[in-house]
């Protein structure tokens, strides 16, 4: 499947391409690296490494935990942040859509890997030295224009930067980063860890302006006489309402502001009771934040039940363990002051309902269901949209404005802003230069096996470590996970699957012994009698059959596999090959 390219194009000083297999070039071996852009390559990487295929920005997760495995910290921040840009911010508050896909949590697997985890030992265990790989381009005339500095105005800066464009952020607000400065509170992103990620971008000679409004600051056709592009990615920032009677009550809070007084070292009141109404990570940074300001009764209040909330298992948990209540199958139908303050708040009971169409489930109100709950505060963290009227209608005099990141998509997560921004970035390139200058590529290599060991499977998943309850609330800003060690980080690395290798039968050599069926420990290795072809081309299920007079094939199913080696290992024939597949960027 795999297509050679041409010998300048599609190898690094350290890859050795050959056409002659049997050249010996010294006492070991070189095997030819083959750069695919067939579409079934990608669409067997797609299905075969379903970790890489969930995240956004398409990190080489099974690269990088082998480089941790190894103890190559710095070679493992490298693979992550060459696509995902902030690999130790990711590390902390990233929404893990990877974990979810995991192969390892799969039934009779067990949990899933700890990605997230083991992406934040990249960042805390690389060496003091370590030094930050940039493929630098030539310099271009161009200027770029970036309006908002959140994560992804900073990925398209960065990759702007990278491929020789002059670049100018401009940020509104007094410090960079968005909602991870302003958003997300200290205990789970330290600021000092946030501001070395950030000034490695902009160390590459991109200028950041704070204070800075495009359309008040700095006039649209000033833009129009010194940018050849502009980039609008200024966030979600306007918070959605109750729309119920009492909203406008003294101590009723949006989220978004509330977390931004907070992480701007203010103390908004929140008193004894305070409930919380939203069902998404605003919504329980918000509870562990009151509850760090004082609160002894705070409650996250939902229309759904919990496995519906928006949020990973460690957020729950660790909610729950400060002692945060979640109630769940309610809605607020009216605040009810006290004079000019909150003094309760009325819920509706709501039931599940199954419709036709996505999300399948929603929440109704039940009639007459009332009942009050008594407040001090509430705070509505129902999410955010896009404020089209931060910068002017006017736009439409600006050629090549392109928008990133959640401005352009609504309220997402870090992960798929920065794949955004990341997106908006090649776009623009090709706008400017106009040529393509970048594409992705499946790399091919041969590969000896895995030596990882069968017991690796039934490793539990090492438990993050943190700090406790009294630690959290002597200093409100002191970060509650801890980070893997160095061991732990070991024996989390060895769970991971290896989905990057491909094993493969030779069809032309099997004798269809069915030795490797017999030592398989998953239902991976299949007779089959046809392979279906999806409509784009790519390889879809295999068609199986136990009768042998239709029998095409032995094939692995690498859907299934978890590269324990095996058949390779029973094989008579040696004709099991293993390839391990990458998904990359090269020049075009």
């Amino acid at each position: 499947m795999g297509v050679k390219l041409k010998k300048n194009d599609c190898y690094s000083k350290e890859e050795k391409f050959f056409q002659d297999k049997n050249k010996i070039y010294s006492a070991q071996s070189v095997k030819p690296i083959v750069y695919s852009t067939d579409i079934r390559d990608f669409g067997q990487v797609a299905k075969s490494i379903p970790c890489q295929d969930a995240c956004p920005a398409k990190t080489n997760i099974p690269g990088y935990i082998r480089a941790v495995y190894e103890k190559r910290y710095g070679r493992a921040y490298e693979l992550n942040r060459s696509a995902n840009i902030l690999p130790g911010i990711l590390g902390r508050i990233c929404a893990r859509p990877c974990e979810s896909a995991c192969r390892h949590g799969e039934p009779d697997n067990g949990q899933s890997v700890g990605i997230c985890h083991l992406k934040r030992s990249c960042a805390d265990l690389k060496p003091v030295s370590h030094r930050i790989i940039e493929g630098l381009y030539s310099p271009t005339p161009k200027k770029v224009a970036v309006a908002g500095s959140g994560p992804a105005g900073l990925a398209a800066a960065h990759d702007l930067a990278i491929l020789g464009h002059r670049v100018v952020i401009f940020e509104r607000l007094a410090k960079p980063g968005g909602m991870l400065m302003y958003g997300i509170p200290e205990f789970r992103l330290p600021r000092d860890l946030l501001m070395l990620e950030i000034n490695n971008i902009l160390r590459l000679g991109i200028q950041l302006k704070t204070n800075k409004t495009i359309g008040v600051d700095i006039s649209l056709n000033q833009l129009k006489e010194e940018y050849d592009a502009l980039i609008v990615a200024t966030g979600c920032v306007s918070p959605r309402k109750l729309d119920i009677p009492g909203e406008d009550l003294e101590n009723v809070h949006n989220g978004l502001e509330f977390m931004k007084a907070v992480n701007e070292g203010q103390t908004p009141f929140v008193g004894d009771k305070v409930v919380v109404i939203g069902a998404g990570f605003t919504a329980v940074d918000c509870a562990r934040s009151a509850i760090r300001s004082g609160g002894g009764d705070v409650s996250i209040n939902i229309r759904k039940t919990v496995e519906y909330m928006r949020i990973d298992e460690t957020e729950k948990h660790e909610a729950q363990f400060e002692g945060i209540k979640t109630n769940s199958l309610i809605q607020p139908s009216r605040i009810i002051g006290d004079g000019n303050k909150v003094a309760a708040v009325e819920f509706l009971r709501t039931r599940m309902e199954k419709i036709d169409t996505p999300p399948y489930r929603i929440s109704v109100p039940i009639e007459n269901s009332q009942f009050l709950v008594s407040a001090d505060s509430v705070i509505a963290a129902l999410g955010q949209t896009p404020n089209e009227n931060m910068l002017s209608k006017d736009l439409s005099i600006l050629d090549g404005v392109f928008t990133a990141g959640d401005f352009a998509t609504g309220s997402s997560d870090v992960i798929s802003a920065i794949a955004g921004g990341r997106k908006c970035a090649r776009a623009i390139d090709e706008y400017l230069i106009g040529e393509k200058r970048k594409q992705s590529v499946v790399r091919l290599e041969n590969h000896e096996t895995t030596d990882r060991q069968r017991a690796y499977d039934f490793i539990g998943k090492v438990d993050m470590n943190t700090i406790d309850m009294e630690e959290r609330l002597s200093d409100s800003t002191r970060e509650v996970e801890t980070g893997y060690n160095e061991d732990q980080t070991h024996e989390e690395a060895k769970r991971c699957y290896l989905c990057n290798l491909k094993y493969e039968i030779d069809p032309l050599s099997c004798i269809y012994c069915s030795a490797c069926i017999d030592v398989a420990p998953k239902d991976c290795i299949k007779m089959i009698e046809n392979i279906i072809v999806n409509p784009d081309g790519t390889y879809g299920a295999y068609e199986e059959t136990r009768d042998w007079n239709k029998i095409v094939s032995i094939a692995i199913d690498n859907a299934n596999c978890i590269r324990c080696g095996q058949c390779l290992a029973v094989c008579p024939m040696d004709c099991i090959s293993v390839t391990k597949t990458e998904l990359i960027e090269i020049d075009t």
